[in-house]
């Protein structure tokens, strides 16, 4: 028997809401405030709450690490954060929705040319800690060491590290307003963003949450999305063809 959207909502959302959880310290997928979210993430739980007629209440946090928790810790019943193995012991993802990427900058009169110069002896990294270029580096950084803290370009600055890793926008603003630091290209890394639930929930669920984004990238709503809250369309991931 097929599964109804009465049967998806049961099982994603067992409290009767749709209990979205909001990373804010992501500025490319969510704006505004606790009280009052908006952003791409806030588009896309909204519109899955629609299709299965589902209020939505959003609890927002200022960390991955933070909307990740509880996700796990069955506060929440969606996530939006980015594909990585390390959460995928725990989360179940939907189809990518947003590529986004990570990038170095260093001070301007640094020896770097090129992000892939960087993972040499002694080097330091400041980065946010538990975001996706945090797991990311961790696991794939072979001599550089990885610093973490509240804001990767934050310990950058207090702790006078080598390198500060972060997403390619907010990085560049810093950068921007920063004479004394540089980009450098290419990124280091292709984030890809997608929607998150607890291995716990069905297969039909899981499917639906990707068949939903396959569907709303095709359509045009990542896209328009995006520009609707100040982002560069052409983040949106490719539509599966």
């Amino acid at each position: 028997m097929a599964c109804t959207n009465a049967d998806l909502a049961r099982d994603l959302a067992p409290t009767g809401v749709l209990r979205a959880s909001i990373n804010l310290g992501n500025p490319v997928l969510a704006q505004g405030t606790p009280e009052l979210p908006s952003g791409i993430t806030v588009e896309l739980a909204h519109e899955i709450a629609a299709r299965l007629n589902l209020p939505v209440e959003f609890v927002c946090f200022d960390a991955a690490r933070k909307s990740y928790a509880a996700m796990v810790e069955g506060q929440a019943d969606l996530c939006f954060l980015a594909v990585d193995p390390a959460r995928e012991a725990e989360v179940t993802f939907s189809t990518p929705y947003v590529h986004i990427e990570g990038v170095y900058a260093v001070p301007v009169n640094s020896a770097f040319a090129s992000a892939d110069e960087v993972d040499r002896e002694g080097i330091r990294i400041g980065v946010k800690k538990g975001s996706a270029y945090d797991l990311y580096l961790a696991r794939t950084l072979r001599h550089a060491t990885v610093v973490r803290g509240d804001e990767g370009v934050d310990v950058f600055h207090a702790e006078g590290l080598d390198v500060a890793a972060g997403i390619r926008q907010p990085l560049s603003s810093h950068v921007a307003q920063r004479p004394d630091l540089r980009l450098l290209e290419p990124a280091f890394m292709t984030i890809r963003q997608a929607i998150g639930t607890t291995k716990t929930r069905g297969t039909e669920t899981t499917r639906f949450l990707s068949e939903t984004v396959a569907e709303l990238l095709a359509s045009g709503f990542v896209a328009q999305a995006l520009c609707r809250s100040g982002q560069e369309p052409t983040l949106a991931a490719p539509a599966a063809t």
